[in-house]
């Protein structure tokens, strides 16, 4: 193991916010593409029950700190600062962890958008009510989110 520093870890990091920004697009990018393919929009859903959960993040957020309800356009700005600020952070801790633990870094980054899925996914977001819980969901929405993870690990790394 090598001789870290606090200048290491920083840069790992710097490297992994800047890698987590970048493989959110990307995420998004992908979840764009397979929405297309398999055109699974639905415009007669009821729209609250169709808002994302970054989207209902960041009103939990607006209201709770700010005593303030979300307009439809600034929701339009919060879900993807939302969806952004996770992926930042997230690449942040992969990029540091990486640079204390080099064998974090192993599978090409698979392993850790497997475990950003199965955390936030599947227990953080459902547990703070931004959606139902993981089992009331088709198998076909969970491999959907974990194929879009897989996504976003692997370019993060």
């Amino acid at each position: 193991m090598k001789n870290l520093d606090g200048a290491d870890v920083l840069k790992g990091a710097a490297a992994g916010l800047i890698g987590g920004l970048a493989a959110s697009f990307l995420m998004s990018e992908f979840q764009s593409l397979v929405t297309a393919i398999t055109e699974e929009k639905k415009e007669s859903r009821d729209k609250k029950a169709d808002e994302p959960a970054t989207v209902k993040a960041a009103e939990a957020i607006s209201e709770g700190a700010f005593d303030h309800s979300l307009t439809p356009q600034e929701k339009e700005v919060a879900g993807p600062a939302v969806h952004y600020a996770m992926g930042g952070i997230s690449g942040l801790m992969y990029g540091a962890a990486v640079e204390i633990a080099p064998v974090s870094a192993s599978g090409a980054g698979l392993p850790f958008g497997t475990a950003v899925w199965l955390i936030a996914d599947d227990v953080v977001v459902p547990a703070l009510g931004f959606s139902k819980p993981a089992d009331q969901y088709p198998f076909s929405t969970h491999f959907y989110a974990f194929s879009s993870h897989l996504v976003y690990g692997f370019a993060t790394d």
